[in-house]
């Protein structure tokens, strides 16, 4: 059974903008997309890029070391669908933003 945990609260993500927290042993990334939240892991699969010091456009990150971009709805590379970060599912309740590290 999964469980939702508060990663973070709203105000600490900027819209447009994207940042790591930790999370019951995890390190993962919170994304503000127009005030709609998403989730993901923090490592590119390519060579360990911190997608929490990615740039945001839309629903997509680009890693800053290799410019690998993922859809942070799927987890999905944009060039290559075989390539995936984890998503997980995001709650936002008043201010606080719960996620549930088990996935979508």
């Amino acid at each position: 059974m999964s469980e939702m945990l508060k990663v973070a609260t709203a105000s600490e993500v900027e819209a447009g903008a994207c940042k790591a927290f930790e999370a019951d042993g995890k390190t993962i990334v919170l994304y503000n997309v127009d005030g709609e939240f998403f989730a993901t892991s923090s490592k590119c699969p390519h060579q360990g890029g911190p997608l929490g010091d990615g740039l945001v456009d839309g629903k997509t990150v680009t890693c800053p070391w290799h410019a690998w971009q993922f859809d942070l709805v799927t987890g999905e590379a944009i060039f290559d669908p075989g390539f995936k970060i984890d998503c997980f599912k995001v709650e936002l309740r008043g201010d606080d933003i719960l996620v549930d590290l088990v996935g979508k």
